[in-house]
């Protein structure tokens, strides 16, 4: 039986605290000055350490992705020199693509999908990867919460604090982990400051209003000089949403049928749950504090931040009248310290040093519809990483470095299922690029070593257990100028991947996806090889981008449905297999003619993934093909935008899965920059799902119970002094 509407709709958000534990601070402070043996590979603008303002690309440029540095490991690229796909979200477009959710907001640009797990817990799907072959960081560390173990948990990263999300897909990923098979998102923040600023105080602020989840957020940031290079950084947000508008029924068509055709009257009024999706009001919560010291050819800093969430979970409603629909909510607290270094070398063998490290204490709750616990998520996890950057030399550059991660994860209360654990990684990787004439090539390793531990549990009826793996990756690649601005390139790379806890140890209900997950301890790594040609060309007025991948795994992790039940779920046994993964990207866009002082530019996107199991069939939740193209008049102040975005119906199906309808999506937004003083200054308004049609993600859980956003009227104004 479904649960009331009154006690679906009703929330009781709660205050929250934002006392930080010493004891916690200090370990974390410690783990930065300590963390010299660790490292990575960052996907930040790579400045000068005192580069001054007007030296930084400009944000709000129209596409200035399309001609701002792009970053691959924390060495700085022209674009040409980048060998897979990347996109770099910034400036206007990331004002009107700016949701709640890291998914949401980035799943409109090339190869990325979402899981669309309600309005709140939606995470990036990269050419069809997700959930432990998508790594999502935050300034180049990882988020270091929950969010792997099970698609209702949120990225702890609110996109409120990017000044520009990078997306990089394909080989190059690789550099970040074993787990960035499917590609890296990176949320870069200001939170340790890069910058001295040039006012005696610098102010930013978003304020923003959805229509469509009554959606309130505002976002505010302070930079106060306060002599001799230090910088102190303050910033704080806040979100709130009632539940989501939807274009139609709350069930999709097959649901509806079937619903309409049970002999219970509370069944048959399911099939009517039209225009809200119930269960989905959020609040959100987010401070930081930092502080810099930038001074010559030294730049370090640290933050600390709380995260504060409390959002409810779509509910997946049954339609065996013996079964009673839950609507959970999680209660996130996270807290987070941060802290950065950087040293120029000033020639020789070494450009520059840099070491990044991040603690976190994170726990979440899954509340009941009474407000009792029902289960709880502790999870305090470390991630460190130094790199050296080598100066250029001649035709030659690249770096070196080091990685060190470290998490415990517990779970405790009626639905636990995976026993007490612990993952130690360490990692060693280094890249060398080429670049002569019209000739760029590149070629990158990394070594990682981790060892994965669980406690025996009597509840789950586990042992203890240990596995250890030794993983290797590599890639190559190289592109060539064939005409002028027109480039034709192709990589390579060998990936190997060590299973997780979770695919490991699991023994239980999951809730979050309505299974019995069984683990299997005895996995070997999953291994892959992966081949990419690209081809790019810009010019004057136009751009033009595309990828082409095809990936062969051995060993593929992934789920496979037993036909038994426990606990009255389905069970999900982890097993493994041989699997093919293929794609297109395509990405351009061209001016076509000058109106006065307006540009007027047309652009598409395109983008189709394929993946099969081999004798077992379709891979699950793979989304279908997908075109986008918009018109956009630009000009100094004022930019208007009109789109349309067209998702096939999916008919390629997993076993068990249900077919998925396409949709056509109608949005239209105006930017203007009303100040000509202050030009990082606007108003923005959009219109989203103009008509405000049903549209459900192939790639989500829930998509048969919890579709898209209906019409959504978005104004943000954002302000920087």
């Amino acid at each position: 039986m479904a649960p009331s509407l009154s006690n679906i709709i009703s929330s009781s958000l709660t205050g929250r605290s934002f006392a930080l534990n010493t004891s916690q601070l200090l370990a974390g402070t410690a783990l930065l000055l300590i963390a010299g043996p660790a490292l990575a590979q960052q996907t930040e603008a790579a400045a000068p350490v005192q580069a001054p303002e007007s030296a930084a690309p400009d944000a709000d440029e129209a596409h200035a992705d399309h001609t701002q540095e792009i970053i691959v490991t924390g060495f700085a690229r022209n674009k040409e020199d980048v060998l897979s796909g990347t996109s770099v979200v910034s400036g206007v477009e990331l004002i009107r693509e700016l949701r709640p959710s890291i998914g949401e907001t980035l799943a409109r640009q090339p190869g990325v999908s979402a899981t669309s797990f309600g309005p709140n817990a939606s995470r990036p799907v990269l050419r069809g990867f997700q959930g432990e072959r998508v790594r999502v960081l935050t300034d180049g560390i990882g988020s270091l919460d929950a969010s792997n173990t099970s698609v209702d948990h949120a990225v702890a990263v609110n996109p409120l604090t990017a000044e520009r999300i990078a997306v990089l897909r394909g080989p190059a990923a690789l550099l970040f982990g074993s787990s960035a098979i499917g590609g890296v998102v990176n949320v870069i923040d200001s939170r340790i400051p890069r910058r001295v600023p040039d006012e005696t105080a610098h102010v930013e602020a978003i304020l923003t209003y959805g229509s469509a989840a009554d959606e309130r957020s505002t976002n505010a940031t302070l930079d106060v000089p306060v002599g001799d290079g230090f910088v102190i950084h303050a910033d704080g947000n806040y979100t709130k949403t009632n539940d989501l508008e939807i274009g139609g029924y709350v069930l999709s068509p097959e649901l509806r049928a079937e619903a309409q055709a049970s002999t219970d009257p509370a069944i048959r009024a399911l099939a009517d749950m039209r225009g809200r999706l119930p269960n989905t009001a959020a609040e959100t919560s987010d401070v930081a504090l930092g502080a810099a010291w930038i001074s010559g050819r030294t730049n370090v800093g640290f933050s600390v931040n709380r995260y504060d969430s409390l959002y409810g979970v779509p509910i997946r409603y049954s339609l065996d009248p013996a079964e009673e629909a839950e609507a959970p909510r999680i209660d996130v607290k996270q807290t987070r310290v941060d802290g950065r270094a950087e040293i120029a070398m000033g020639g020789g063998f070494l450009d520059r040093i840099r070491l990044r490290g991040g603690y976190s204490d994170y726990r979440h709750n899954e509340l009941e519809e009474t407000g009792d616990i029902g289960t709880t998520f502790l999870t305090e996890g470390a991630e460190g990483r130094l790199e050296f950057v080598q100066a250029q030399r001649g035709a030659w550059g690249g770096g070196f470095g080091a990685q060190l991660f470290r998490r415990d994860l517990d779970v405790i209360g009626e639905e636990k299922f995976l026993p007490a654990n612990r993952t130690s990684q360490y990692g060693l990787f280094s890249v060398q690029n080429y670049r002569r004439g019209p000739l760029r090539a590149e070629v990158g390793a990394r070594y990682e070593h981790q060892n994965v531990r669980a406690e025996a549990d009597a509840d789950l009826g586990t042992p203890a257990l240990r596995r250890s793996f030794d993983a290797f990756s590599g890639s190559v690649g190289a592109n060539y100028e064939i005409l002028r601005g027109v480039r034709l390139g192709v990589s390579g790379s060998h990936s190997q991947r060590a299973p997780s806890a979770e695919e490991l140890f699991a023994n239980g209900p999951h809730a979050g996806t309505q299974s019995f997950e069984i683990g299997e301890p005895g996995l070997s790594k999953e291994k892959s090889w992966g081949v990419e040609g690209t081809m790019t060309a810009e010019g004057d007025g136009f751009s033009l981008s595309a990828s082409i991948f095809r990936s062969w795994f051995d060993g593929y992790i992934y789920e496979q449905r037993t036909g038994t039940i426990e606990d009255g779920l389905p069970v999900f046994q982890i097993t493994q297999g041989d699997a093919r993964y293929s794609g297109i990207e395509l990405e351009g866009s061209l001016r076509v003619t000058q109106l006065g002082e307006f540009a007027i530019n047309l652009d598409g996107v395109a983008d189709y993934v394929r993946a099969t199991i081999e004798r077992v069939g379709p891979a699950p939740r793979i989304p279908p093909l997908r075109l986008m193209g918009g018109i956009e008049a630009q000009s100094d102040r004022l930019q208007g935008r009109l789109e349309v975005e067209w998702t096939d119906a999916q008919g390629r199906l997993a076993e068990l899965e249900t077919p998925t309808d396409g949709f056509t999506l109608v949005n239209a937004s105006v930017s203007w920059k009303p100040l000509p003083t202050l030009p990082n200054t606007s108003l923005s308004v959009s219109a989203n799902n103009i008509f405000d049609v049903d549209a459900r993600r192939h790639a989500s859980f829930l998509k048969d119970v919890a579709p898209l956003a209906g019409r959504d009227i978005r104004l943000t104004a954002r302000m920087s002094f």
